[in-house]
């Protein structure tokens, strides 16, 4: 199993470095793609939803995708529209989900919220490489510094459980963990970015002190959107988003954090930028 879990990982790994920093923009794109198309997939397994539900679902989320793709003219700001509706859903509704244990079996509303989850998501893999490959990176760096650093510290520290009913895993100690790590992240790239001129570093520069509160903000946001998805999974009873990824799991156990942060990201980056 450790064997299946550090083959998928490299894999995955390579396809990463090759779509960022070597293939051309449309394998990049294609690879987007292809992992909105898997998510979409895994949500109709977490929804719940029935064959004609979920043939409805599916085919309503590629027209609109293939809607917002082909209408240039509103491209732009159809993409930064989801996006917005993106952070409004994670920082005012989500927490409240999470706080009420809600149950949601209304299929609409279920819809609704997988597009919210995961299209603004692959828009913002979109928009953040074609910015620079390296912006994208480095506030994927944010994710995965606070998943390792809470993973570390909550399991040889950890003694209060922060959702025991919704991740037992995870630890009050974690979140310390995980906020300690992100901020000496945030730390080393603002002394870095004054000696570079690469796309990061400027948009460093103009966020000014600002950039430490939104390392911590995207923190907050990966760790809730890892306790949407768990949660999520709780409900419909499963213990993976899927199976496409052997000894991992589903993909969106593998994007649950990024789902809620690279929005925002995007957003402020095409802003600043």
């Amino acid at each position: 199993m450790l064997g299946t879990r550090i083959l998928t990982a490299l894999v995955l790994l390579g396809l990463l470095g090759t779509g960022l920093l070597r293939a051309p923009p449309w394998f990049w794109t294609a690879l987007v793609g292809l992992m909105v198309v898997i998510s979409l997939w895994e949500w109709c397994d977490l929804a719940t939803f029935d064959t004609t539900g979920r043939v409805i679902f599916f085919t309503s989320s590629l027209l609109l995708v293939g809607w917002v793709g082909l209408n240039g003219e509103l491209a732009d700001a159809a993409q930064a529209v989801l996006q917005l509706l993106s952070v409004l859903f994670w920082v005012g509704v989500v927490p409240l989900w999470l706080k009420g244990r809600w149950r949601v079996d209304h299929i609409p509303t279920l819809a609704l919220t997988g597009w919210v989850v995961i299209l603004p998501t692959g828009y913002a893999l979109l928009t953040l490489r074609n910015l620079d490959p390296w912006t994208l990176l480095l506030f994927m760096g944010i994710v995965w510094v606070s998943d390792t650093c809470a993973y570390f510290v909550g399991r040889s520290l950890g003694r209060h459980k922060l959702a025991p009913d919704i991740s037992p895993g995870k630890t009050w100690e974690g979140v310390a963990g995980a906020l300690l790590g992100v901020g000496l992240y945030a730390l080393y790239f603002w002394h870095a970015a004054p000696q570079s001129s690469a796309v990061w570093a400027k948009l460093l520069h103009r966020l000014g002190r600002l950039w430490f509160v939104l390392v911590f903000v995207l923190a907050v946001l990966g760790i809730l959107g890892d306790l949407f998805e768990s949660w999520i999974k709780r409900c419909a009873g499963v213990k993976d988003s899927g199976k496409v990824l052997p000894g991992h799991g589903g993909l969106l156990d593998r994007i649950d954090a990024l789902t809620a942060t690279l929005p925002l990201a995007a957003l402020l980056a095409s802003e600043l930028t």
